[in-house]
């Protein structure tokens, strides 16, 4: 792998996303996804658009009925680009909205109180606000946005993903070895995307499944199908956006959250209680330990 290549390529990636970084934190489960063989439980939790519960003017609905289980949906359509702003404090954080079909947001920050806008294209760079919405968020749990499908790791009980993990798990004696079988098998199956790094575009998505089939992506891709991976069977999971040192590099990754410890990997090691890194970009292609080390060339910017 090419250092020089891979810091061009990765910084292709500092799509329309502006924002400073925000603190997170049990979690219960809303659907048990069976007991497995050896003794790991997993659990589905989902995220819905209702429809029927939603407000808006116009052609926008926001879906603002589970906020204390970490998450809102939008639903608007428009012939012009749609952009979401959504405020906590000092924090902001800007999205690109699907048109006609509804999408799941996180309120990553936590408790607190939450302004929310949906903006209009009207030509270059500005945008007209379609609509406004504030939210009191109280989580049931610290954790509820990082168990829960969403915009940036989006999956459903029937995605491809989601059977391979439920697979993975059943072999699993516990958290550790299911976060471990899911790590090695990204590793395996998914290569670096030159091609998708130097032609991907501004509000890029990634798509689990079909990262699943083609075997590719790039490091959004792969941090966003362990998040769902993970997620999937109840395992809190952030993908992290930020900077590695030493080349400044921007690029995506993963932490997760288990209570056992146990499972080590390429220096990065599940500590009890404790969020842990995984990057998966690095560990499955090879590069060169600079970038890996012990996590502290790490800096956090985004988190969803």
């Amino acid at each position: 792998m090419h250092l020089k290549n891979k810091r061009i390529l990765f910084l292709t990636l500092l799509f329309c996303l502006v924002l400073t970084a925000c603190g997170g934190s049990d979690v219960s489960s809303d659907t048990p996804a069976g007991d497995n063989a050896k003794g790991y439980k997993a659990s589905f939790h989902d995220a819905t658009f209702h429809e029927d519960k939603a407000e808006g003017s116009g052609d926008v609905k926001v879906d603002l009925s589970a906020t204390s289980d970490g998450y809102f949906g939008v639903l608007a359509s428009s012939d012009k680009r749609l952009k979401l702003q959504v405020f906590n404090g000092d924090d902001t954080f800007t999205y690109d909205i699907p048109q006609g079909k509804p999408a799941i947001y996180p309120f990553q920050c936590g408790d607190g109180e939450y302004t929310i806008k949906v903006m209009e294209n009207v030509e270059d760079n500005k945008y007209y606000e379609l609509y406004t919405t504030r939210a009191s968020v109280s989580l049931d749990n610290s954790k509820a946005p990082y168990v829960r499908p969403n915009i940036y790791a989006n999956y459903t009980k029937s995605s491809n993903c989601v059977s391979e993990a439920a697979k993975l798990a059943a072999n699993a004696s516990n958290e550790s070895e299911f976060v471990d079988s899911v790590y090695q098998y990204i590793c395996r199956k998914v290569s670096y995307d030159y091609d998708e790094a130097a032609t991907v575009s501004s509000g890029y998505i990634p798509d689990p499944d079909e990262v699943m089939k083609t075997g590719k992506g790039i490091c959004f891709d792969y941090a966003s199908l362990a998040a769902s991976m993970l997620r999937s069977q109840g395992i809190p999971t952030k993908i992290i956006f930020g900077y590695v040192a030493p080349d400044n590099l921007y690029h995506a990754w993963n932490m997760f959250y288990t209570d056992e410890k146990g499972w080590t990997t390429v220096e990065f090691s599940v500590n009890p209680g404790d969020w842990t890194r995984i990057d998966l970009t690095f560990s499955s292609n090879g590069a060169n330990d600079k970038f890996i080390g012990d996590g502290s060339n790490y800096q956090d910017v985004y988190q969803f």
